[in-house]
């Protein structure tokens, strides 16, 4: 995405039969859901394992999404 310009980005949406523009009434039951706040943990984990997370950004949040769903499938 970074590569196109702004023209080729709206070209593309535009000849995308999925996107459809929104308007007040797309939004009106919408509701905002705030993120909950994270908490500040030191746990140990493999050298290896750490730094095959971190050749991405977003390794942190990663890690989380894997935990929850690990979470999840045990309920």
């Amino acid at each position: 995405m970074r590569r196109l310009t702004d023209a080729q980005i709206r070209k593309g949406i535009s000849s995308d039969p999925d996107a459809h523009a929104t308007d007040a009434a797309f939004w009106k039951d919408a509701n905002i859901v705030m993120p909950t706040p994270k908490t500040i943990v030191t746990m140990r984990l493999d050298a290896d394992l750490l730094r095959w997370f971190r050749q991405q950004r977003g390794y942190q949040t990663r890690i989380n999404a894997i935990l929850r769903a690990y979470m999840q499938a045990q309920l």
